[in-house]
């Protein structure tokens, strides 16, 4: 398996992973509705990080088996369907916190240390940004793995949907230095 930074070629194929990651290893956290509200909603593909060349794909026999990258922008979660202005503003290095989003593993190929591997390589690039620190949204099946890379858990907090869903899930941090 290989760690890459994603191309906007790869988006078809992050558009199918994506709805499968989400539907298996979220149905034993999250009602069906809340899950399909999500996928329609919030989870997808943020085209921004890939122009950034701040999304990593996992490919295994030219397969995308995961994908997760980091943040220099405020948005903290979120595809582009969820965007509300076509402007997402950067963060400043020095003051604030990188984000790590948009996580997801093929059903088929959890639990191999995809998402560990892909974490590194976020943590690692933003180190050489020059971010001190990095934060996320933990949904309940992301949050083992975060805890287990040294996020902690900052609080509870709640990921709305417009339709009325609510997916209970944590704002989690880590330190870089």
């Amino acid at each position: 398996m290989r760690i890459r930074l994603a191309k906007m070629k790869d988006i078809p194929a992050l558009q199918e992973l994506i709805p499968q990651s989400v539907r298996v290893l979220s149905a034993l956290h999250y009602s069906s509705s809340q899950i399909e509200s999500a996928l329609i909603h919030i989870f997808g593909v943020d085209s921004q990080l890939i122009l950034d060349g701040t999304y990593f794909v996992a490919e295994t026999e030219e397969q995308i088996v995961g994908c997760g990258g980091w943040s220099k922008r405020k948005t903290l979660f979120g595809g582009d369907q969820s965007k509300k202005s076509a402007v997402d503003a950067l963060l400043d290095p020095g003051e604030d916190a990188a984000r790590i989003r948009a996580f997801y593993v093929h059903p088929k190929w959890s639990r191999r240390g995809i998402g560990s591997r892909i974490i590194r390589c976020c943590e690692d690039a933003a180190r050489q940004a020059g971010f001190l620190k990095i934060e996320l949204v933990a949904t309940l099946p992301g949050e083992p793995l975060y805890s287990a890379m040294g996020y902690t858990i900052r609080e509870p907090t709640e990921i709305r949907t417009p339709d009325g869903e609510s997916l209970p899930a944590f704002r989690m941090e880590k330190d870089l230095e």
